[in-house]
């Protein structure tokens, strides 16, 4: 595993200066007084505050520099206890996370305060305010993910799972019931005049087609005479005289057999197992069709454009009806008192299971990664981050221990 160096802010220099000459001023004065403590008898004190101040001083540098490396570099034992305990420091670290932080009981405690949901109301709510860096950040991190998926492996998915929506759909059913619905409102009946001018229309574009059949299929007396033509004529005008009174007449026969037809239909699509198969079979072989598979790759392009449009544009999907419609959840989020405490209870119970079922994994995570940084970069680091703290350690035990000092030489003055 690579070593990682951690990066904290350098300070502590200028009192670890102040604590090492403080310490030199003391071992200084404790020289001077030495040749001069004859002079006076108060000198006697002075060299004792010197004297004890220099031993608290020295034990403090031994305490502290102990804490991170060796003094003076001998192997002293019990010395650099941070570089030689930074693996079970670090499990130490983790365990302690694990009991007092990632508990049920203690998730548990600091959910009850969250109220995810409204603040999930107030984002819908007014989504262009104070939070409009998150919602482009998620914005753009929801784009970035959409477009590094696997465009080919994520649409036939998508596509596959279209077709096998649409081939699970009984759709003879649903269209039996659709055209019994629409013939109870005559709603058929346009459909049925669309048929009849459908015909016309094809009679007056095809009269030729029925004029040489006729004079085909009779014979030559026949065309002589010219009754062929008669015939002809005949055909054609009893086929105009009837689409005209299917047209105007509602009751005429021919249409009263149309709707009969119509109702046998839609009474097959929704009880005739025959129908039924039928109607399955042509829809599977209609998804089998280059046409609509075609039509299907379309339609996923279509959509996985649109969503990346709208991934990369918020204020696109906040726009509009659906723009409106998360806005007036986010206001309901925030009203009703009922709706909040349901999703605030899933929310507790989902972040109290996720830390019951994944914490072991977060520990792990915490050990591993104070294993893997490197030993000498941390031990600087660390020592320069806590270092104006040690170092007052540094002068207050010297200067502490020279008022002992003090204490002590008065007391053997008196006695």
């Amino acid at each position: 595993m690579p070593k990682l160096s951690v990066e904290v802010p350098t300070g502590g220099l200028n009192v670890r200066w102040v604590a090492t000459g403080l310490l030199v001023v003391m071992a200084l004065v404790f020289i001077a007084t030495t040749y001069f403590r004859h002079v006076h008898p108060a000198i006697g004190f002075v060299r004792a505050f010197a004297e004890a101040a220099m031993v608290g001083g020295l034990a403090d540098w031994f305490a502290v520099t102990a804490l991170f490396r060796h003094p003076l570099g001998l192997p002293i034992p019990h010395t650099a206890i941070i570089p030689r305990n930074k693996d079970r420091i670090g499990d130490t670290l983790a365990l302690f996370l694990k009991d007092n932080f990632l508990t049920p009981n203690v998730i548990a405690r600091r959910m009850q305060s969250v109220d995810i949901a409204g603040a999930a109301g107030k984002f819908l709510a007014s989504p262009s305010g104070g939070e409009g860096r998150m919602r482009v950040g998620a914005s753009r991190l929801l784009a970035d993910m959409m477009g590094a998926l696997d465009e080919e492996r994520l649409g036939g998915m998508v596509k596959t799972a279209i077709a096998d929506q649409i081939r699970r759909l009984d759709i003879a059913p649903l269209l039996g019931q659709a055209l019994a619905a629409g013939m109870k409102e005559d709603k058929h009946q346009p459909v049925i005049d669309s048929m009849v001018g459908w015909l016309a229309k094809a009679l007056d574009e095809n009269e030729h087609i029925l004029r040489d059949m006729v004079h085909e299929r009779t014979n030559a007396l026949m065309r002589f005479v010219g009754i062929d033509e008669k015939i002809a004529n005949s055909i054609v005008n009893g086929l105009h005289k009837l689409f005209t009174e299917m047209t105007e007449d509602p009751d005429h026969p021919f249409r009263l057999k149309a709707e009969e037809a119509l109702q046998k239909l839609a009474k097959d699509l929704q009880h005739s197992k025959k129908m039924q198969k039928k109607v399955s079979d042509f829809r599977d072989e209609l998804l089998e069709n280059p046409a609509v598979t075609g039509w299907i790759d379309g339609l996923w392009e279509q959509g996985r454009t649109a969503l990346l449009k709208a991934a990369r544009d918020p204020d696109t999907v906040l726009a509009g009806k659906l723009g409106e419609a998360l806005q007036q959840m986010g206001a309901t989020l925030q009203q009703d008192e009922v709706l909040k405490r349901t999703i605030n209870r899933f929310a507790r119970r989902a972040v109290v299971g996720g830390a019951a079922a994944y914490g072991g994994n977060i520990v792990r995570l915490v050990s591993d990664t104070v294993r893997s940084w490197d030993t000498g970069t941390i031990v600087n680091r660390l020592e320069t981050t806590v270092g104006p703290d040690l170092q007052f350690i540094r002068i207050n035990g010297t200067l502490v221990g020279g008022l002992v000092g003090v204490l002590i030489h008065a007391a053997e003055y008196l006695l």
